[in-house]
């Protein structure tokens, strides 16, 4: 009995959580194309549209990407075992990256709202900024007080507010909403704002299961 137990192991053949950041990095990949291009264009249109608030725009967007890039290396169980300090270094940019893109975001949508976009866009930027700004807050404090677990758990659902940024403009991009008006772009980020910590959640919910899944059957391993 206990020799067939042992022999009952977890084989998933590609870990969820692989599969999850090839998502995102497909994403990354559609926004440069899609929204930021014109980055390497210094004579498109959008520059004329980014010009009164442009500088604005450039510590924004710097604290943004890095916050973006640097997040999934923080669920990186590998990488923090063999390179703490790197972790804890990508860590502190994280959140600097969040304590400076998302108030600036916040100041960037009062210009664009100065030149059309609706004051309830505006309020929908700074319901954005500080949900991110809170669950990093709440997620420095407790890795602060050496509570890891849960400091794993705030930077989760940290994270999955820091994409909205990018599955705002895949869902628009892809549907061609986009191209319809900004009450529905708006409507866009208020959906994806809405379902970010309930993401989070689930995927806390799924990483808890499976860790009681691989300790039952290590459990059932053990010789009677």
């Amino acid at each position: 009995m206990s020799t067939l137990a042992a022999g009952i192991k977890p084989f998933p053949l590609v870990r969820p959580k692989y599969i999850l950041f090839t998502i995102l990095a497909f994403m990354l990949l559609y926004v440069i194309v899609h929204d930021e291009s014109f980055l390497v264009h210094p004579k498109d249109p959008m520059w004329q549209h980014y010009q009164p608030f442009k500088w604005w725009l450039l510590p924004h967007g710097i604290a943004g990407a890095c916050a973006l890039l640097l997040g999934p290396m923080q669920f990186s169980d590998r990488l923090r075992n063999r390179f703490r300090r790197f972790h804890r270094v990508a860590g502190r940019i994280y959140v600097a990256g969040v304590f400076v893109a998302a108030p600036l975001g916040v100041y960037i949508q009062y210009f664009e709202e100065r030149m059309g976009d609706p004051r309830s866009f505006s309020i929908a930027a700074a319901v954005d900024a500080a949900l991110w700004m809170t669950t990093t807050g709440i997620a420095l404090a407790f890795i602060l007080k050496g509570q890891v677990q849960e400091h794993r758990r705030w930077m989760t659902r940290s994270f999955a507010v820091a994409l909205v940024f990018l599955e705002g403009r895949v869902v628009g991009g892809v549907t061609g909403w986009e191209n319809l008006d900004v009450h529905a772009s708006e409507t866009i980020v208020w959906a994806c704002l809405a379902f970010s910590i309930l993401s989070a959640d689930l995927v806390l919910a799924w990483q808890e299961l499976d860790r009681k899944r691989s300790v039952s059957l290590q459990r059932r391993s053990v010789p009677l």
